[in-house]
């Protein structure tokens, strides 16, 4: 699905994690919402939050596909090293001495 989307010219989407997705590969997204959980998505990335009105959601689709927005970058810490800078804190604490 990845290689698929990566391709794309446009994804339409109701889900949180295809937002993340379409924002790391930088392919314009259109959300199919009133809200999402992920704002940067809108902020960094390619998405943008839409609605769920037929008229409004083709009218979007146009206008995307016509005048595509240029990606801005990925959002601060989605850099792929969330495992290393975990593994970092933990060792830098220690191990946990706690009797309780």
């Amino acid at each position: 699905f990845i290689a698929l989307m990566s391709r794309a010219r446009l994804v339409l989407t109701d889900s949180g994690g295809i937002q993340e997705e379409t924002t790391i590969l930088g392919v314009p997204c259109l959300t199919l919402r009133d809200n999402t959980e992920r704002p940067a998505t809108v902020t960094w990335g390619t998405n943008r939050v839409i609605g769920t009105d037929p008229r409004r959601i083709v009218d979007e689709a146009l206008r995307t596909l016509n005048d595509p927005p240029r990606p801005s970058g990925a959002p601060p810490l989605w850099d792929g090293q969330a495992a290393r800078r975990i593994v970092k804190v933990l060792v830098e604490r220690g191990p946990d001495r706690s009797t309780s």
